[in-house]
């Protein structure tokens, strides 16, 4: 899709979604025609191609092509906390956290802050998937846990208090 072209002095900027928020960096005519684009958004993603035709230049064929991939990252959306199952003594229950987006996805790290700090590992957290598995609760348990969502983008987090 070609979105912006300079032609005989003159810039043109084709109707997109992108119109209002994209232009050239430096004054055209000029050696560098990079873009810019304002607010990014994810589907801003794509590939972007830029050509160049230089009037009665029949040598360049196939050469005057630059492409480039664009990936617009996203934090994670706050994450859902949910308990899964019957907190009480010697039951099993599931942790889940789970973000609608995030690009790339996010990973998952559970956490318990009250009444004493733990962190978790595998084979009983799954950061993929968001899961923490509890077995065989205790009253020591108890306590608040929480779940960081993140990727490069950022993070987000959200916490279920465990009462067993």
């Amino acid at each position: 899709m070609q979105i912006l072209t300079y032609m005989d002095g003159v810039v043109k900027v084709e109707e997109t979604e992108l119109k209002p928020r994209l232009g050239f960096l430096y004054p055209v005519p000029s050696h560098n025609i990079s873009l810019f684009i304002n607010a990014t958004q994810e589907r801003d993603s794509g590939q972007y191609l830029c050509t160049v035709n230089v009037v009665d230049d029949v040598t360049s064929t196939g050469k005057n092509v630059g492409v480039i991939n664009l990936t617009v990252l996203v934090p994670p959306a706050p994450p859902a906390c949910r308990l899964q199952g019957h907190p009480t003594v010697g039951a099993n229950i599931t942790l889940s956290c789970t973000s609608e987006k995030g690009k790339p996805s996010p990973t998952y790290q559970w956490h318990r802050t009250a009444p004493t700090t733990q962190i978790f590992f595998p084979p009983a957290q799954d950061q993929a998937k968001g899961i923490l598995k509890l077995t065989n609760l205790s009253m020591d348990m108890a306590g608040l846990y929480v779940c960081m969502a993140e990727n490069r983008a950022g993070s987000a987090e959200c916490s279920v208090l465990l009462e067993v």
